[in-house]
């Protein structure tokens, strides 16, 4: 869908979208209802009330870019039910490749390991020695 060797941040909106919405006022809804910078090059998720449709925008660096995508089967998952008030979800670049395969994952389990804990070398040599 989206190469890239970057890491990508991923925000869904937090409510259903109205599927017709496209560009502009999807660009709005960054800008003003996220509260994100829509050339940052992060990706941006909307999904439709009935969860059939489903669209990412994002500034690929020379414009902006939309992938759409209406499920023929199946729905796609509600990501607003992860949302923490009126907040984006933040999901992984995986997590996104899930939900538009029509992954159920989402939401379900972390797809993304913990954090790790950095532990100076010489604290290890000493700690063995």
């Amino acid at each position: 869908m989206m190469g890239t060797t970057r890491r990508l941040a991923v925000y869904a909106y937090a409510r259903p979208c109205d599927m017709r919405k496209s560009f502009d006022t999807l660009a709005a809804l960054v800008t003003q209802g996220m509260g994100r910078d829509l050339l940052g090059g992060d990706v941006f998720l909307f999904v439709g009330r009935n969860r059939k449709r489903a669209k990412a925008l994002f500034f690929d660096g020379t414009g902006l870019c939309l992938y759409a995508k209406r499920l023929e089967k199946g729905r796609f998952a509600a990501v607003w039910k992860r949302a923490q008030r009126e907040e984006p979800v933040a999901l992984t670049l995986p997590e996104l490749t899930l939900f538009f395969e029509g992954g159920e994952v989402l939401g379900r389990q972390s797809l993304s390991p913990g954090a790790a804990e950095a532990v100076p070398v010489f604290a290890r040599a000493r700690a063995a020695g």
